[in-house]
């Protein structure tokens, strides 16, 4: 088992909160507090995650201040942890089709053409992830 890519992936992505992290800096959600508030993850157990994500090289870490003398960080995905966005991607349209019978909070569309976005495999080519548009999809109750 210790061979397989897929498992040792599964030792640095563990568990849901780590997916939900990821999935919140692939939307821009960068600061503490608006990933906290987001997912409604305690603070505590997001500090632990933030710090393997971080140790694990998938996002750093930037200081910055919002007016206060106390410094505060931004985390932002690095290559290693972009690279996770397809797969990401794969997992929501996954859960859409065979969770949601079908219904998605997020479309995901060609920013040049403007088509429907649907992850797959391809034998050649691919698409830059900075062509993907997402436009969350409200329901109206």
């Amino acid at each position: 088992m210790e061979h397989c890519g897929a498992a040792q992936a599964l030792d640095v992505l563990p568990d849901r909160w780590t997916w939900l992290i990821l999935r919140e800096m692939f939307y821009g959600v960068s600061r503490f507090s608006d990933i906290q508030a987001d997912i409604g993850i305690p603070k505590s157990v997001l500090s632990g995650r933030l710090a393997a994500i971080v140790d694990n090289g998938l996002a750093k870490k930037e200081a910055y201040r919002d007016g206060s003398a106390r410094t505060r960080y931004e985390y932002r995905l690095t290559s290693k942890g972009r690279d996770l966005i397809p797969v990401i991607l794969t997992l929501m349209q996954w859960g859409d089709k065979h969770l949601k019978d079908g219904k998605s909070a997020l479309a995901l569309t060609d920013k040049r053409s403007g088509q429907a976005v649907r992850m797959g495999l391809l034998t050649e080519g691919e698409m830059p992830l900075r062509r993907l548009k997402y436009t969350p999809v409200w329901e109206e109750d």
